[in-house]
């Protein structure tokens, strides 16, 4: 089996199984802070920094970590790395730690890092984890950042985007236009495919 390249696993991690649109893991943030995009730009840094850095030390201590107590351990490095990152925001960024209030601490409870340090980095090398953190951070950051600016610009001729059903409304848009492209793609493969066959 070849190890996938860069750039497949980028593909993988910002569309084949980004987190908050096919996994939909991580939902609480996305749907309350992507009012704006400075709001989804924010979290999406201090997720995709955690996510690396915890996949980072998950992998690194793997070897050492019992498998009854992982979890715990797992926890417990992802809520010291989202403390760290806490601390930085009201240091450098207070104004946008205001906005983002408790969803910075919440990170902690985001189901797609504890995922990831479960799924991929307990079972692979520094290196691969490092990257897989690296191209499913950039996934989720990319979409909080996009629905932040679809509900920031909609929002000028339609109030209800920044509320709480306009983030529904947004990430439903984004499910169905994934879903819709995935399927003209898997479409004109198949076409392609019996085109080949009848010649």
């Amino acid at each position: 089996m070849t190890t996938p390249t860069f750039m497949e696993r980028l593909k993988t991690g910002l569309w084949d199984e980004n987190p908050g649109l096919v996994q939909l893991l991580g939902l609480c943030p996305l749907l309350a802070v992507t009012s704006t995009f400075t709001n989804g730009l924010g979290l999406g840094i201090a997720t995709l920094s955690v996510l690396v850095l915890s996949n980072t030390l998950v992998s690194l201590t793997r070897r050492w970590i019992r498998g009854e107590i992982r979890i715990p351990i797992y926890v417990l490095i992802i809520a010291s790395l989202v403390t760290c990152t806490e601390l930085i925001f009201k240091a450098w960024f207070p104004a946008l730690d205001r906005s983002l209030g408790i969803f910075i601490p919440l990170i902690v409870t985001n189901c797609a890092i504890v995922a990831r340090a479960e799924v991929f980095a307990a079972r692979n090398a520094v290196t691969a984890s490092v990257v897989d953190g690296l191209v499913m951070g950039i996934g989720f950051a990319l979409l909080l950042m996009a629905i932040g600016l679809f509900r920031e610009l909609v929002a000028m001729g339609w109030l209800l985007a920044v509320l709480p059903p306009g983030a529904f409304f947004a990430l439903a848009l984004a499910i169905a236009a994934k879903n819709t492209i995935d399927r003209r793609r898997q479409n004109q493969g198949d076409g392609a495919l019996s085109r080949r066959a009848a010649r």
